[in-house]
């Protein structure tokens, strides 16, 4: 699988892709979506500009056809440490085994073109489903928590998931 870093001529695409998997109706297509937990957008295009802009951020996706049919976002944090962010399969295309191609280009390119030699995420701690299947990838939960970050969801949290690349 060939990933290729995101242009600002490829947000209204990658906004839509995002938003189909994440929320509302058409993420129920899908069975890795916060449609049931979330509502409103998950992001927008001015956010997505500002990860291009960002020389700490990559926004990878892979076409597989005219428009995207995955995508994630790498951040390094800091020395050999990349957080794994927005891994997001076209809703009607998951379950295919496209995730687990994207998941493994995304490690590969991660150790190879920035240099890392672990790899973190974060995932909704109800997610049980999601986190179970990132578990089978060789990510372990670190037991660490983090706050969600959308004020009046007090009930949802971060549970930290981490792999080694080495």
């Amino acid at each position: 699988m060939k990933l290729r870093e995101a242009t600002t001529d490829d947000l209204p695409d990658l906004h839509a892709l995002i938003e189909s998997a994440y929320r509302g109706e058409t993420a129920r297509a899908g069975w890795s979506h916060e449609a049931d937990l979330l509502e409103g957008e998950r992001t927008d295009q001015a956010e997505l500009g500002a990860m291009l802009a960002n020389p700490a951020q990559h926004l990878l996706l892979f076409h597989d056809g005219e428009r995207p049919a995955c995508c994630v976002a790498l951040t390094r944090k800091d020395e050999g440490l990349v957080y794994l962010g927005l891994l997001t399969v076209d809703p009607a295309r998951q379950a295919s085994g496209l995730g687990r191609m994207m998941l493994a280009a995304t490690e590969d390119h991660a150790r190879a073109d920035l240099g890392a030699r672990r790899i973190e995420m974060t995932v909704i701690g109800l997610r049980t489903e999601l986190i179970a299947w990132y578990e089978r990838r060789g990510y372990a939960a670190t037991g660490e928590r983090r706050p969600f970050p959308i004020d009046g969801h007090e009930e949802l949290e971060f549970v930290v998931l981490e792999k080694s690349l080495l």
